[in-house]
């Protein structure tokens, strides 16, 4: 535990942040109208920082409990470096924006039999792939999504279907979603592409509702994102929290990819990596763009208006026009920031600043590895 010693105006600014948080406390979502955000700092959180005998990294998906002041964060280590967990944390302000991020606790999570997630080595076709993780502050219990995998070569298969699990604070199973069928993996190319699916989620409608959104196209809904144009549809999934069963589907279509990569022939990717209800059948969404060669990622936060949009659930969306996707409005391109923005993949709504405007925070995956920043980026909302 480090022991910090605090200015009067740092000592001044939290306690106003502990008011703002207090009398915010909500059960209840209310929308939220977002004109512009304002960006007030970033916080690097130390490589391969040790906490409760597990290495902090790989920080996929982050959720808010406003009546805590508490942060749930999940990591999407694939129990290689430790069993499969995510931790809480809490944040420290300044008036000049985060001071210092400090972990209070530390949980596996649980298969329903009780024990932690094997990795790859040890039974590669229950290893889970972490990607988000959010609190409903009505039941007390969060859900968190797995990638699944799809390895499919002449010698060697392996198909896990992503999920969608509900569990306590502790880790524990409560129970899971019933997912539609164009999300279980096939040896065939058809359904999700391998790490590109579940990458978003967030509840919405008092928590009755729970949308989780893919980072890539479906097979059959046409290609990856390219260097230009080429109509890439994600699907956002819409399901009923109290039956865990699937309600709609929606078509987004992503950004080109923002770079061309080096070598040419390299891997790039223009995904979806994270969405926020803003309430009003309206989600934040944010798509993170990375092109071999060029260490930063490029992110652009959109607001994603549903309303109108076609269910699609039964409908394949490549070289297909019957179907209207949601409206996109682009909110801001950290490009202009002139900031480096590594691999963000979690967003929340944080306390409330004194002046009564919300904060945004989002947090980044560095994978592990020591190139890459597993950053924390504070924004003011301007509504």
């Amino acid at each position: 535990m480090q022991i910090r010693t605090f200015h009067l105006s740092f000592y001044c600014t939290l306690v106003l942040l502990a008011i703002s948080c207090t009398s915010t406390k909500r059960v209840q979502q209310s929308p939220v109208n977002i004109s512009g955000l304002k960006y007030v700092s970033t916080y690097d959180i130390p490589f391969n920082l040790a906490y409760k005998q597990t290495v902090v990294g790989g920080l996929s998906g982050i959720d808010y409990d406003a009546q805590n002041n508490l942060y749930y964060i999940i990591s999407d280590d694939r129990s290689e470096k430790n069993p499969a967990r995510f931790y809480t944390a809490k944040l420290f302000f300044t008036q000049n924006g985060i001071d210092s991020l400090v972990f209070t606790g530390m949980q596996f999570l649980i298969q329903p039999d009780g024990t932690t997630y094997p990795n790859s080595k040890t039974d590669r076709f229950k290893t889970p792939d972490p990607e988000a993780i959010r609190y409903n502050s009505k039941t007390g219990q969060l859900a968190w999504s797995s990638e699944g995998e799809r390895i499919v070569r002449a010698t060697d298969t392996v198909l896990t279907d992503p999920a969608v699990f509900m569990m306590n604070k502790k880790g524990k199973y409560i129970d899971e979603f019933v997912l539609p069928g164009n999300l279980k993996m096939q040896v065939s190319e058809k359904g999700p592409r391998r790490n590109g699916v579940l990458e978003g989620m967030s509840f919405a409608d008092n928590f009755k509702t729970l949308y989780v959104s893919a980072e890539e196209p479906l097979f059959e809904d046409g290609p990856s994102a390219g260097l230009t144009g080429n109509k890439a549809f994600i699907r956002i999934f819409k399901f009923d929290v109290a039956g865990r069963k699937s309600m709609a589907q929606y078509a987004y279509q992503l950004e080109p990819v923002a770079f061309a990569a080096n070598p040419p022939t390299a891997f790039t990717i223009n995904g979806v990596s994270e969405i926020l209800n803003l309430g009003n059948n309206k989600l934040l969404v944010m798509e993170r763009s990375f092109s071999t060669g060029r260490l930063p990622c490029t992110i652009k936060l959109f607001i994603a208006d549903l309303n109108g949009a076609t269910d699609v659930g039964s409908t394949a969306l490549n070289n297909n026009t019957s179907f209207i996707p949601a409206k996109k409005t682009l909110l801001l391109n950290m490009d202009d920031l002139g900031i480096y923005t590594d691999n963000l993949e979690g967003i929340t709504f944080g306390p409330t600043l004194p002046n009564g405007n919300r904060t945004l925070i989002c947090i980044a995956d560095n994978n592990f590895n020591i190139l890459e920043k597993a950053q924390i980026l504070l924004f003011e909302v301007l509504e």
